[in-house]
C-alpha cells in the first residue's frame, strides 16, 4: 500500500476488521550506476552554517533495502542522501527506519525491522567518512567535532505488534535509541493511533510497561502518529520528555495527524519537543480543504472495539519477497502529482506554523521534523534536503533571534536527546 495512501485513506477513523489493502501502482524506480559520493556549495547564511542542525525525522533505508542503492551516493530522485544532507548543512538526524503496514498481515513487521535496522548500520559503517551512528548527545556533538553527520536511530512503524520487551532490548542492544509508539498509522496492542479506531482510550498497561522499559533504557519515546488521549497519557506516564517527531498543528489543519493544543502543551510540560512536518497536508490549510473532499467521512463503528483491527484483519498469504515486491514500487516516497499554485504551500507559510508552535508552548518545544524521503508535498522553495537553508532564512524573515534560531534547528532535539540518554535512568 502507498505511503501517502496509508496517510490519506486513513484519515478518519475505518471499519474494524477491514483489510489492509496491499496492491501498490507505481512504477518501481531503479538507480543505477550512481555518480561518486561528491559535495558541492550550495549558498547558506552564516548563522546556518554556524548552527547545530538536525532533522527529527528523515526517512533512510527503505528505498537501499529494496532497491539495493547506498546513501552515500547522489540520488537522481527522492530527496534525502548523504551529498545532499552535506549540502543543505546538517549536521545530524533522527534516522527513521520504517516497517509499514505492508508487512503487518503476513507478521513480517519483526523480521522487516532488524532487516532495516541492521541495514543502517552497515550502511553508516560503509559511509564512516561522512557519517556515524550516535547512541547520545554527546555521541553526536563528537561525531560533530570531527566533520562528520551523526545518524540517530528512530524506528517508525510496529517493532512487534504485541510489544515484545525482548525485543525491544534487542534492538537497543543494536544501537536503536528512539521508537514511536504506535505500528505506522495503526493501532497496536497497546496504544490507539490518531487515525485507526481507538481500541484502549490512548494507552493501556502494556503500553505504560513499554514506556517504563524506554524509560529504564535510556530510549527516546516518539508519539508521533498516537491518537490525544495516548500522546498526553505518554507524557503523564513517562519519567523523561517525550518527542512528537513530525506534524503540523491541529488549530491550522484539521487534519487526525495534527496534533491538538492540548497534547502540545503536554509535551512541552514534560519537556519535550514537537518537530514540524514540511508537507502542505499538514501545514497549508488551502492546501487541506482541496484534499479533504477526496476524503469522505467514514465514523468510527459503535461501540467501539476491543480489539484492534489488525488482529482482525485478513491474513495475507504472501510471503515476505512478494510483499517486497509490491512495496519496492513506491520507492522513493515522494510526492509525485501536480499542485496547483493557490494551494502550493512557500516556506514562509512554513515559517508561520513554526511560529504557531512558538507563540504556543514556547522556544524551547519546537523543532524541525521533514518527514523527506517520506512523501510530504515540499514548500516551493525546498525540493530536497540540500535546500535546508530555506528555513533558516524563513525564520530570519519572521525576525527571529538567532538564539531562538538556533534552538528550532537543532538544540532542542539535542537538549532531549541528552536528558534521556544521560539523564538519571533510576
Amino acid at each position: 500500500m502507498k505511503r501517502r495512501d496509508v496517510i490519506k485513506s486513513l484519515t478518519f477513523l475505518p471499519v474494524a476488521g477491514s483489510v489492509f489493502p496491499m496492491q501498490s501502482v507505481l512504477p518501481a524506480p531503479v538507480i543505477k550506476n550512481n555518480p561518486p559520493l561528491t559535495f558541492e556549495t550550495k549558498p547558506m547564511p552564516d548563522l546556518h552554517r554556524d548552527a547545530f542542525v538536525m532533522d527529527g525525522h528523515t526517512h533512510v533505508m527503505s528505498r537501499e533495502l529494496m532497491l539495493k542503492t547506498d546513501i552515500g551516493q547522489r540520488y537522481a530522485d527522492g530527496t534525502v542522501d548523504l551529498p545532499r544532507a552535506k549540502e543543505g548543512g546538517l549536521d545530524a538526524m533522527f534516522f527513521s527506519v520504517y516497517t509499514p503496514e505492508n508487512y503487518y498481515p503476513g507478521r513480517f513487521e519483526t523480521k522487516n525491522t532488524f532487516r532495516v535496522v541492521n541495514l543502517a548500520l552497515d550502511q553508516i559503517k560503509k559511509n564512516h567518512a561522512v557519517i556515524e551512528l550516535a547512541l547520545t548527545a554527546s555521541d553526536i556533538e563528537r561525531i560533530n567535532k570531527k566533520g562528520k553527520m551523526a545518524a540517530f536511530l528512530d524506528l517508525e512503524g510496529g517493532y512487534d505488534l504485541y510489544g515484545d520487551l525482548d525485543l525491544l532490548r534487542a534492538l537497543y542492544k543494536l544501537g536503536l535509541r528512539s521508537m514511536q509508539l504506535t505500528a505506522h498509522s495503526t493501532t497496536n496492542a497497546f496504544i490507539d493511533a490518531c487515525n485507526d479506531v481507538h481500541t484502549w482510550g490512548g494507552i493501556n498497561d502494556h503500553g505504560k510497561a513499554v514506556i517504563r522499559e524506554m524509560n529504564d533504557l535510556g530510549m527516546v519515546i516518539n508519539v508521533a502518529h498516537a491518537s490525544n488521549e495516548a500522546i498526553i497519557q505518554t507524557a503523564a506516564a513517562s519519567r523523561h520528555p517525550v518527542i512528537y517527531s513530525h506534524g503540523g498543528f491541529y488549530k491550522i489543519v484539521d487534519h487526525p495527524r495534527c496534533i491538538s493544543d492540548e497534547a502540545a502543551k503536554a509535551i512541552a510540560a514534560k519537556g519535550g519537543v514537537i518537530g514540524v512536518h514540511f508537507g502542505s497536508l499538514f501545514n497549508n490549510p488551502k492546501y487541506w480543504a482541496w484534499q479533504k473532499p477526496n476524503n469522505p467521512i467514514r465514523v468510527q463503528p459503535d461501540p467501539q472495539p476491543k480489539t484492534p483491527r489488525i488482529f482482525t484483519a485478513q491474513i495475507t498469504t504472501q510471503t515476505i519477497e512478494e510483499v517486497d515486491k509490491e512495496f519496492a514500487k513506491e520507492l522513493p516516497f515522494t510526492y509525485k502529482g501536480t499542485i496547483p499554485d493557490q494551494y502550493w504551500m512557500h516556506v514562509d507559510q512554513l515559517a508561520k506554523v513554526i511560529d504557531y508552535g512558538v507563540q504556543l508552548v514556547g522556544e524551547d518545544h519546537i523543532a524541525l521534523g521533514s518527514d523527506l524521503d517520506g512523501g510530504p508535498e515540499l514548500p516551493r522553495e525546498i525540493k530536497d534536503i540540500s535546500d535546508y537553508p530555506q528555513m533558516t532564512m524563513a525564520m530570519q524573515k519572521l525576525g527571529y533571534t538567532d538564539q531562538r534560531i538556533k534552538k528550532i534547528l537543532g538544540l532542542n532535539w539535542l537538549r532531549v536527546i541528552r536528558q534521556v540518554t544521560e539523564g538519571n535512568k533510576g
